[in-house]
């Protein structure tokens, strides 16, 4: 429990409001990643790919999400997609183009880090893109993924959702903390303005891109921690069954004396840190 007196209920949340404790996150997240890295290995035996998109708004929290999930899985296996602005040259290109060299080969799984969406939400909000440019792409997205899900990806779209005043919460934490100054951009400053906008613009995407093929799952992130534990067992749970036995490994012992470290040459260890 988060400080020794606060009741819980079956998820983990505390029932006065509190967030949930770093140590009930991480009790409850190792069992995940488990799971995590069974769905790893049943991708590389089967040879499926996996594709999850990570929408919502500013500091909602989809890079801590995408941690959760790849750090512990095989940095080979996991790519972690955040593309910047596009180039001139990639301005004259069809809009998904950009985004299809990104997507996962067989036994790979691609976390985009924002998506093909940006069209639907920051583009649209902020007038990066033409009044046709966003209608065209509100008709292909929904037509580009059947085409993904037709050639046996298996695709996840999650919309991360935040109140307002969590929102500016987590702006001054931003601002406050060196550590994190770097997530704010005058784009996310503007966007501070617009909550309204792009919830208008987020329920026109999902009226035009909530397929049966390709569904959207709407989480709450008020807390993240549980938004991310939120988030894992869905995807885990529609999951087709990944249960693929693991082989053991067996080290027999070493012959003789175990090694140390030398070197003959002019090269040594730097000084260990000391504080």
């Amino acid at each position: 429990m988060a400080n020794g007196h606060h009741s819980e209920n079956k998820d983990g949340v505390h029932k006065n409001g509190a967030r949930m404790s770093r140590k009930d996150y991480e009790e409850r997240l190792e069992p995940l990643q488990l799971e995590l890295n069974r769905v790893a290995r049943w991708l590389q035996h089967t040879g499926k790919r996996l594709v999850i998109l990570f929408e919502g708004r500013d500091t909602a929290g989809k890079t801590g999400v995408i941690n959760a999930i790849a750090d512990s899985l095989n940095p080979r296996q996991i790519q972690i997609v955040a593309l910047g602005k596009p180039s001139e040259a990639e301005n004259t290109q069809w809009y998904f183009q950009r985004y299809i060299s990104h997507l996962p080969s067989g036994g790979h799984v691609a976390l985009f880090d924002r998506s093909w969406y940006n069209r639907a939400g920051v583009e649209k909000v902020m007038g990066f893109c033409s009044k046709d440019e966003y209608e065209r792409f509100l008709k292909q997205a929904p037509i580009f993924e059947k085409m993904l899900v037709d050639d046996g990806v298996l695709l996840f779209k999650y919309w991360l959702t935040v109140d307002q005043t969590e929102q500016e919460r987590r702006f001054a934490e931003r601002r406050d903390d060196p550590f994190k100054r770097w997530k704010l951009s005058p784009i996310d400053l503007e966007a501070r303005e617009r909550y309204q906008d792009y919830g208008k613009a987020r329920d026109a995407m999902l009226e035009a891109t909530h397929t049966k093929h390709a569904p959207w799952t709407l989480v709450d992130f008020n807390d993240q921690r549980v938004g991310r534990l939120t988030l894992i067992r869905h995807l885990l749970d529609h999951l087709p069954d990944y249960d693929v036995p693991e082989q053991w490994v067996d080290f027999s012992p070493l012959p003789g004396k175990l090694a140390s470290e030398a070197f003959k040459g002019p090269l040594k260890p730097i000084a260990p840190f000391k504080g």
